[in-house]
């Protein structure tokens, strides 16, 4: 009678580290403890913490491999590198050396739990090196449980090493924590899992694209277990590809992940948010519905466009977000936008998108409730800030273009108002402390065209030759839109010092025209006009 197949260990329990080399993302805790075991400063008692699946466990277990491996000739000490192959590293590895004791705090919280290890710490180990107790999700256990194990978790016997593990560190209490030494593990970067994913995958003899490799990635947000996890079921709902032999093999595609994941296609949600900017109401709710037939939970689609606004917002400030399963055109709309974009705007578009998220998080109608969000989105943008507000009540400056009747690629459906007369335009620098530049403006810049958020001028020979340079992303962040300015040599209007140069000029002539102050010139021939007079005369 031929033997029963053995069972299927799912990959998250089949790819386990089995060292500290196969532990990817905590290179700093690997070589702290390496260094702690070789100058034998072995603490007494050990914290891991962090997300899940980031491998707080298995480090707690590689731990007590590398305290009791006695090597392949059994003469060993205790080793960063443990061999894997004596009796303490095969009987813990298969979790069942009696030395090595693993309790889960989620089910022993009482301080009668804690009592038995208090008891059991005072005799010896019976065949390993130290005797390790491992408790998991710590933060679970009572107060009068922490409180019972405080006194022997200063003052263990040298046999016994503690190894804590948990979610929560903010709720295990301060006084064992100051008695423990902590390791923060961090999440695993999304290029270390998709490698990491890439390694799996050649060994289990699956096929993967690694766009698809790249989104498991993504979406298990830094968590090994999460990741592996997402990835088996991946193969499971991938398509089988008959190999060179007839035989099939699965090839997970990253269009399948997507649907799998209820992604929605990233070209696509790039496209949404051009239909949101351009103010294109009917587009808009179209493309949306359309992403909600294709299987794309309204949820998701939110998130998309909230993780696009950032990225925007990342490349404004300067970062680089290259990754490797970004496309060419999604890095030339990226830095298209926030080209038009400015700051003002980017975080309006951010809060007004995150406050639908949670709405539609909670919504009874999920897609009725992200249209109604993300039409919010596209009006209520378009509204000024509440200084901008006042400014434009202060100067009379009309409203902006309505969302709806923006042009394509125009940035008005998301600006405040233009300022609607080059006048205010320099007020508006005045107001937002660019007083040099309002001044060049003012003194130096004779005005060809003013046509929001277009500036054409024959400049004055004292204005500086970096002028347009500097004015540009002024005139950007101050708006929220990007401004064409040019300097030509074609028929311009005098600058407006000149206008008022001239202004007083007319003014000081017309009084000196009249009767009273021309009998008083001729009276006293070396008389000057004077300034109080000048503006005397102007107020009447």
């Amino acid at each position: 009678m031929s033997d029963s197949p053995q069972p299927y260990r799912v990959l998250a329990r089949k790819y386990r580290p089995r060292n500290f080399r196969e532990l990817i993302g905590q290179d700093a805790m690997v070589q702290t403890l390496g260094n702690a075991i070789k100058r034998g400063r072995l603490a007494h008692a050990f914290l891991m913490t962090g997300v899940r699946g980031v491998g707080k466990t298995s480090t707690a277990r590689l731990i007590a491999k590398a305290l009791n491996c006695v090597g392949a000739d059994g003469q060993g000490g205790p080793t960063i590198e443990p061999c894997g192959v004596c009796e303490p590293c095969v009987a813990i590895a298969e979790g069942r050396h009696i030395d090595v004791i693993e309790m889960d705090a989620a089910s022993h919280t009482g301080v009668d739990d804690v009592r038995e290890i208090i008891e059991a710490v005072r005799y010896a180990a019976v065949s390993a090196r130290y005797k390790v107790y491992i408790i998991d999700e710590v933060h679970m256990l009572s107060k009068n449980a922490f409180n019972a194990l405080l006194k022997t978790l200063e003052e263990p016997p040298a046999h016994v090493k503690f190894l804590f593990a948990t979610t929560e560190v903010n709720k295990v209490p301060v006084t064992v924590l100051s008695r423990c030494q902590r390791f923060d593990l961090r999440r695993i970067p999304a290029e270390l899992l998709a490698a990491h994913f890439a390694h799996v995958v050649e060994a289990e003899g699956v096929a993967a694209e690694a766009d698809a490799l790249a989104l498991i990635a993504q979406a298990s947000e830094g968590s090994a277990r999460d990741g592996l996890s997402i990835l088996d079921q991946a193969i499971a709902h991938a398509e089988m590809a008959p190999d060179s032999q007839g035989n099939g093999a699965p090839v997970v595609a990253a269009a399948q992940v997507r649907e799998m994941l209820g992604l929605s296609d990233r070209g696509s949600v790039r496209r949404l948010l051009g239909l949101l900017l351009e103010g294109e109401t009917s587009a808009l709710l179209a493309a949306v519905r359309d992403h909600y037939a294709l299987g794309v939970e309204p949820l998701a689609l939110m998130r998309g466009l909230l993780e696009l606004i950032h990225a925007v917002t990342l490349v404004k400030a300067g970062r680089d977000i290259a990754s490797p399963g970004q496309s060419t055109e999604e890095r030339e709309a990226l830095s298209e936008w926030a080209a038009q974009l400015g700051f003002g705007p980017l975080h309006r578009l951010w809060q007004l998108l995150l406050k639908g998220h949670d709405e539609v998080a909670s919504a009874v109608l999920p897609i009725e409730a992200c249209e109604m969000a993300l039409l919010r989105v596209m009006h209520a943008a378009t509204m000024p800030d509440p200084g901008e507000i006042a400014r434009m009540l202060r100067e009379g400056v009309a409203a902006s273009t309505p969302a709806g009747t923006a042009g394509a690629g125009s940035t008005e459906g998301i600006s405040a108002a233009l300022p609607a007369t080059f006048e205010a335009l320099i007020e508006a620098l005045w107001q937002r402390g660019k007083g040099q530049l309002a001044q060049e403006l003012h003194d130096c810049v004779g005005l060809i065209r003013y046509a929001p958020p277009e500036l054409d001028y024959r400049p004055a020979p004292a204005l500086p030759a970096d002028f347009i340079a500097r004015i540009t992303p002024v005139l950007r962040d101050v708006t929220g839109v990007a401004w064409k300015v040019s300097a030509q040599d074609g028929v311009a209007a005098p600058t407006l010092m000149e206008q008022e140069q001239a202004g007083k000029a007319r003014e000081r002539a017309r009084i000196l025209e009249t009767p009273v102050i021309k009998a008083a010139m001729a009276a006293f021939p070396d008389a000057e006009l004077g300034h109080e007079l000048e503006q005397w005369s102007a107020e009447q």
